[in-house]
């Protein structure tokens, strides 16, 4: 990698031309930690990269707080935050590079065009409130949530900046007699208790933040740190100008007893109840008349971070008495008794899970079942990877190399060590049942293995010259295809080499038609500027190209039938606007725009429908049959309240897929109704969180799933209701 150059305590050092590999053009911005400057990827993705001052970058204590910083960006990244893309934490000036989320601050809007209209704040305060849940999920405490903090992205509010966040277990404690914060978002025990700062404090946050977008001032306000301080600790908030319907919710976030406020769970589920309501539901939102806004007018926010000695006694001063608005019935109903306080004490935020080394269900075809793999005490914090095939379920894990589990009961038939304890090679590396063996690939994608299906003992093992992407069973062969574009054929009973050949470049992505080994398999390969993509069809026998074709934008193939191939068309800052259905015979290709544009999708293919998972927890399906408009197109859609999950999968009347802590969704693939959930399933551990979330695998009756506590878990298909 080229080095971060201009390095230096100089004022030239504070603009290098690089971090690591990636070139830096202009400057986004600058704080009192580090600049922040665009960059784009090789493949084209736009990057925020924050560089560490050079000043601090000299600072021991500072790189523990930036490695710190780095460290909880990585473990929330998802749907409500920028995804950590790389970083160097021991480089000479540290830096970390995220995705660049296109969109102003919540601070900057407010500033620009005034407070939120009732829906905007309704959908901003739901998107919070789930960024919230899979940040404590994760173990971390923001302790910084403010409206500078918060970007406004077409795909919903993102979370940035963890620069003074902390695990609930980490041993970097805030010192006594220091705060560190920004006052107006700060929680009462921020100020009194800085070391027994939680999840709570966060919501806290979450409340200033709504209540300044709903008004354009928080409910603390004072040109002084300290007066405001005050005003946090002894003074109820000041809520004129919050729609009325809305302020007694806020005013629990803003309770002074962290126990007392909801968690971000019951937040986002009144929220979001509220922000998409369905045509029967009588709870339905009706904007409310607003209370007159406040005599002081607007004020812009641009508090900064403070971190000192906490003043104390705190002055004397306080304003006049506030009226907080009574709770109207709407509120009520809407909340019911699900406000409840769950904390982060020893579990690092994740519920309470049986013992992971246990194995329920009472006897044959017992559901549901549950088992753990793991590997032993390395094993790792992934979910298992399986596949079902030959009436048997086949499983690899963190430290095992596969597994063969009895469907009906979860019994272990046999079990093979790996050799190291890393996690699956990636999320669909589940081991493949091809011409009598088993075919698994090595952790570190380096061997691919066949094992008897029946003994566990491998047959053969060959070494692979590149990590792969995809292996893909087609008539006698295996394909392994890496990110290259080279594609290697071998036997699948024998291991011997067929054919290699290269198929597209850097970024290409395969895809086979299930159930049809005969048929072709594709390969979708990107253009570097990303307004192209080559789709190749190719003979799994031979290897020959049967046909090219090329079609416009970033084209991810999802799905693949006898007559089409399915693929979301995305553009450069990976928003995905329309599917692509590409006939395979006379190679005709037909876009079905989507009504909103999703960001991060997955998808699956039943038919003709195509079922859209987003960052966002949007569940869409779409007529790929279409040629009306987006909106005559799409079928129905479902906000899931899931912000980070697998790859849906179709079967039947049913669309399952499994969210990252372990929950399964069953959704009914005529209506999108929510039909069934089973409880989450994190661990006790405060590191279970896992970027790789494996698909659910629908069979015989029932449906498996595996989840971060290291289960393989099973339940029967037929009434999602009651998992």
């Amino acid at each position: 990698m080229p080095p971060l150059r201009s390095t230096g305590t100089g004022p030239e050092a504070e603009h290098p031309e690089y971090a690591g590999q990636y070139r830096l053009k202009s400057i986004l911005g600058s704080g009192g930690m580090g600049v922040v400057h665009l960059a784009t990827s090789a493949s084209g993705l736009r990057l925020a990269v924050k560089v560490v001052h050079a000043d601090f970058a000299q600072d021991p204590e500072f790189r523990a707080r930036f490695r710190q910083e780095v460290a909880a960006a990585r473990r929330v990244s998802g749907a409500f935050t920028a995804p950590v893309v790389d970083a160097d934490t021991d480089a000479e000036r540290p830096w970390m590079a995220t995705l660049f989320v296109e969109g102003p601050t919540l601070a900057e809007r407010v500033k620009r065009n005034g407070p939120l209209g009732t829906e905007e704040l309704l959908r901003l305060g739901a998107g919070l409130a789930e960024s919230l849940r899979d940040i404590h999920r994760a173990g971390v405490v923001h302790r910084d949530l403010k409206p500078s903090n918060v970007l406004l992205a077409a795909d919903g509010p993102k979370v940035i900046d963890f620069g003074i966040s902390r695990p609930t277990d980490s041993d970097l404690r805030t010192e006594t007699g220091k705060l560190i914060g920004t006052p107006p978002f700060m929680a009462p025990e921020q100020f009194q208790r800085p070391r027994e700062v939680g999840p709570a404090a966060d919501v806290f946050a979450l409340g200033s933040v709504l209540v300044h977008a709903a008004t354009g001032s928080g409910p603390f306000d004072s040109d002084s740190p300290y007066i405001v301080a005050y005003q946090v600790v002894h003074e109820e908030p000041d809520l004129a100008g919050v729609p009325e319907a809305l302020a007694p919710l806020f005013a629990r976030c803003l309770a002074k007893d962290p126990a007392d406020r909801p968690t971000p769970d019951a937040l986002m589920t009144a929220l979001r109840s509220a922000a998409y309501p369905t045509g029967d539901d009588t709870h339905a939102f009706i904007p409310a008349q607003r209370v007159p806004s406040r005599a002081e007018g607007v004020k812009a926010e641009g508090s900064e971070p403070v971190s000192g000695p906490v003043a104390g006694p705190f002055p004397a001063c306080r304003r006049g008495p506030r009226r907080v608005v009574l709770a109207v019935a709407l509120v009520s109903l809407i909340l019911g008794g699900a406000l409840g306080v769950r904390t982060l004490a020893g579990s690092g935020g994740h519920p309470e899970t049986a013992p992971a080394v246990q194995q329920s269900g009472t006897g044959a075809s017992a559901l549901p079942w549950s088992v753990s793999l793991r590997g032993g005490k390395g094993g790792g914090s992934a979910a298992p990877v399986c596949s079902y095939a030959g009436s048997s379920l086949y499983c690899n894990a963190p430290g095992i190399q596969a597994s063969r589990l009895n469907p009906a009961d979860g019994s272990v038939s046999w079990s093979k060590r790996s050799a190291t304890s890393s996690q699956p090679a990636w999320d669909e590396s589940a081991p493949v049942l091809s011409g009598g063996l088993l075919h698994v690939v090595a952790p570190g994608g380096d061997r691919l293995e066949a094992i008897d299906p029946k003994s566990g003992k491998r047959r053969w093992s060959i070494e692979l010259s590149a990590r792969p992407v995809a292996v893909l069973p087609a008539k006698s062969v295996l394909l392994v295809a890496t990110g290259s574009g080279a594609v290697k054929a071998v036997d699948n009973t024998s291991g011997e080499a067929r054919w290699t050949r290269p198929h597209g470049g850097i970024g290409t992505l395969w895809m086979s038609s299930p159930g049809r080994p005969e048929g072709p398999v594709f390969a979708v390969t990107p253009s570097a500027d990303g307004t192209l993509s080559t789709v190749r069809a190719v003979d799994p026998d031979s290897g020959t190209m049967l046909w090219e074709q090329r079609l416009n934008g970033v084209l991810n193939p999802v799905g693949a039938s006898g007559e089409a191939l399915f693929l979301l068309s995305s553009d450069t800052d990976t928003q995905t606007r329309a599917v692509v259905r590409l006939d395979i015979k006379d190679r005709t290709a037909r876009r079905i725009p989507l009504v909103t544009p999703v960001n991060q999708a997955q998808a699956t293919v039943r038919g003709d429908t195509a079922y859209i998972f987003g960052g966002s927890g949007s569940l869409v399906a779409v007529d790929t049959r279409s040629t009306g408009s987006a909106q005559q197109a799409q079928r129905w859609r479902l906000e899931t309240t899931v912000s980070r999950a697998s790859r849906p999968v179709a079967s039947g009347d049913r669309v399952y897929l499994t969210a990252a802590d372990g929950r399964l969704l069953a959704v009914d693939a005529a209506d999108g109704t929510l039909l069934g959930q089973t409880r989450p399933r994190m661990g006790e551990e405060t590191d279970t969180v896992t970027t790789i979330f494996p698909a659910p695998v629908p069979a015989a009756g029932k449906v498996f799933a595996t989840a971060p506590d290291g289960s393989v878990f099973a339940v029967d298909a037929r009434d999602p209701s009651r998992w």
